[in-house]
Formats: C-alpha cells, structure tokens, sequence
C-alpha cells in the first residue's frame, strides 16, 4: 500500500475501507461508487446495443462503431468515473450523468439520432435496479460464494482428520453423551451447504420498465415492438431475470431473499466461532503461535482467540444490516419513494463485513492445534456418561428399574469414575456376559456412528 492509500485508510470512517481494507479490496470491483457508476455504464451501453438491433428504431449500429461503444467497458476507469462525479455536480443527478457522459464520448462516434437512444425511454430505476443486482451477482459468484467454498473445504478436511478422536459432549453446558471432533465439525460442514445451495439458486432479479413499470414512452413511441418480450430478452442474457409487474422501481423481494440467506449463513458462522471459542477455553485446541505476535498488553502467557472473536463481531455487524436492508427495501410508498436509493448505497457493508469475518475464520482454524491430552483428560473425568448406555442395555433385558438406579449411582456419588462404574455393574444381578459387555463401554468408545455414516 502507497502512502497515499496508508492516508486514506487512516482517514477512513469505516474499518472496511480502513482497518481492514487489505481484506475487502475484493469487492471494490462491485460495491464501490466506481464499481456503482461502471455498472451503470454497462447497463446503458448493452441497452444501447440491444435496442439498436430493433428494426423499426431505423439505428442499426456498424461493427466499427458496436466495436468503439464496446471500447468504453472495457477501458473503463477511475478518469472516466471522475468525469461522470464531476458531471453529476451539474446534474445532481447520478444516471443523467451517466447518460451524458456517455453522449459526450460517442458524439464522433454516433450519428445525433443515434445518440439519442442512448438512456431511451428509460427511468433511472430501470439503471439501478438492474446495475445493482447485476453487481451483488457478479460479486457473490465471484468473492463470496468462493470465499464461503473454501471454508467449507477447509472445515470437511478437519473434519476428516479430527473423525475418529472422541470427545465429551455438552448439553446446557454440563456433560453429556460423547461425540467424536469431526462429527461436531461436520455439522457445520452440512448447515453451510444447504443454505450455500438455496443462495446459489436464487434468481437475481430486475426491473426495466419505464417511468412507472408499464412501458409508457416506449409503447407510444413505437407500438408495434412488443416491449415486454424485448426487455425480458435483454435482462436475460445479463443474467438477470425480469419482474414482469412492477413500480417505478422493484420488488426488492429477491434481494431481501438474498440478505436473509447470508444472514443465515452468518448465523451459522456465528454458532461455529462460540463453540471453537469455548472449544479452546476448554483446552481442546491449543492455537499456533506467530513470531512477534502478542496476546495480551499485560499477560505474556496469553494466545486468545481473536480471529474467531474478529469473526463474531463482524458478522454480527453484518446481520444487522442484512436484517435492515430485507426488511427495508421490499417496503415503498404507492409508486416510488427515495428511501431505497440511499439504503442500497450500503449494500456493500455487509457483505464487507462477511469477507472480513470469513477470512478470520479461515485464519483461525489454520491455527488450530489439537490438545489430545485434554480431550482424554476431559473424557476420563466423566464417567457418568456411560450412565444413559447402562442403564439403556438393562432396559433391553427387563431389569427393574434401571433408570432409577442409575440415577441413584450418579447422583449420590460425588465423583464418578471408571471403579465406581465396574462396582456398580459388578453388584448387578445379571448374566456375566451382560456384565462384560457392560464393561467394555468406556467415555471413549461410547460415540454412536462415525462421520461416515453421517455423509451418506
């Protein structure tokens, strides 16, 4: 980083574009204003060109010129984005700047009827509501989705490698039944998937429609163009499906789809940092330590567990946004309010938020060190779980009661241990096969099914 940008991002008002600016550059491309502005531009140059290719508009457009409009995109930058800013000062009008800049740098490229189909019949809605998206897809296919993929590899490869080691569960923070590590992880592994699966497949949708959504100016100007079949066409191949009855602006329904599905995304993340967190209280996990890094200002000995408490605090952030945005933007007064048009100026901070929080996790899972000697220790304390497979066996044989026995064992008992499990068994009257196969249960072996019996 120049120092310039070490400036900026000391002056910055947000740890996105500050603190943490190193981890969210990824999405400069798409949340940004220049990435807003680019966007625009895109969405008015391929209108430009679809509808140029409509007969009756008599504006066919050369190669030579389709190949110079082209040029714009693709060399599109932070002079060109300026330009519209400054532009904008004139207007107070972000898309009109658009629209003029655009004429502006293809006067001596089109013809002035031509120029003139440039923003046709359009609101600006017709823009935002079709740029935004567009940029919230391209950013969760090519950041997030990825981002969350190589998180769930990373937790499916400690899951694999932690499968057979057992370890002492907890129901309401006091010992239960025992697991095995890499079940536990899985969990998560499988809770990540499915919502990852249903954030894939939903559709990213669009409004293109005019003034108020009904094709006015475009209907009266040429009615014999069937509007809608031609809109639904071009937002389609942007990879954009259109909302066929709408406002002057959209639904915003799909998108509320897509904030409330990373906020369940989050929240499962949310579940995975407190339990690694409490995970490595417990002395599971001992974490790697990094030359030069320092825990605590005042106890040398410490390594805490930042990363995942990094990670906590900015999905929480993050849902709180996502939480607002789905609840805010489906909501505008009869045909247009301006609310929605500063609330999706934000978009960008949740997700930031989420990037931030992915990579922590990631970072601290790498750090992960697993302390055997404790989980066994841990396991070996508590012996009373093999309390409920006792008394569970005794059931299947007819003893009276077992149950209340067992619960009179583990209850008058102040420490139970391996001896106390084999006296208790050994006053039994039962079949001594019975009570062999009741001592072959240990904290240890006593964990259900293996991982692999999860994933089929």
């Amino acid at each position: 980083m120049n120092t310039s940008n070490n400036l900026f991002a000391l002056k910055a008002l947000s740890p996105i574009d500050g603190r943490y600016s190193n981890q969210t550059q990824e999405l400069i491309a798409y949340f940004s204003e220049f990435g807003l502005i680019k966007y625009r531009v895109i969405m008015e140059i391929e209108y430009l060109l679809s509808i140029s290719e409509l007969t009756p508009l008599n504006i066919k457009l050369t190669n030579e010129q389709k190949e110079k409009i082209n040029a714009i995109i693709i060399n599109f930058d932070e002079k060109d984005a300026t330009e519209i800013k400054n532009i904008e000062k004139t207007t107070n009008h972000d898309v009109k700047a658009v629209e003029y800049f655009l004429k502006e740098k293809l006067i001596n490229v089109l013809t002035t009827n031509q120029l003139e189909f440039i923003h046709f019949g359009l609101t600006s809605q017709d823009i935002n509501n079709t740029a935004i998206p567009l940029s919230i897809k391209h950013a969760l296919e090519k950041v997030i989705i990825p981002t969350i993929n190589n998180l769930i590899t990373q937790l499916i490869k400690q899951s694999a490698d932690w499968q057979y080691i057992s370890m002492l569960a907890r129901t309401h923070g006091q010992p239960a039944s025992p697991t095995t590590l890499g079940k536990e992880i899985y969990v998560f592994v499988e809770r990540l998937i499915k919502q990852k699966e249903i954030l894939e497949n939903i559709a990213i949708e669009g409004k293109f429609g005019g003034a108020t959504g009904n094709f006015n100016a475009h209907l009266v100007a040429f009615p014999a163009i069937n509007w809608i079949e031609f809109a639904n066409e071009f937002l389609l191949n942007m990879g954009i499906k259109r909302q066929q009855t709408t406002t002057q602006i959209e639904h915003y329904d799909q998108l509320a789809n897509i904030f409330d599905t990373m906020a369940r995304i989050n929240t499962i993340l949310i579940d995975y940092c407190k339990d690694i967190w409490s995970y490595i209280s417990f002395d599971y996990f001992k974490q790697k330590l990094k030359e030069g890094e320092i825990g605590s200002s005042a106890m040398p000995h410490k390594v805490n567990p930042i990363d995942f408490e990094n990670a906590e605090g900015n999905l929480g952030i993050a849902n709180a946004l996502f939480n607002f945005l789905s609840g805010k933007l489906p909501i505008s007064r009869l045909q247009r309010d301006l609310t929605d048009s500063t609330v999706l100026r934000n978009v960008s901070i949740p997700f930031g938020h989420t990037l931030i929080a992915l990579k922590s996790i990631t970072k601290g899972n790498e750090k992960l060190i697993i302390n055997i000697q404790s989980i066994e220790e841990d396991l070996d304390k508590n012996w009373a779980v093999v309390a409920e497979a006792i008394q569970t066996i005794l059931r299947t044989i007819g003893y009276p009661k077992p149950y209340e026995a067992l619960k009179n064992l583990t209850r008058t008992h102040s420490a139970i241990t391996k001896e106390t499990i084999y006296e208790f068994i050994n006053t039994l009257t039962i079949d001594d096969d019975i009570k062999h196969r009741l001592h072959q249960i240990t904290p240890s072996n006593y964990i259900g099914y293996q991982i692999e019996n999860y994933k089929k």
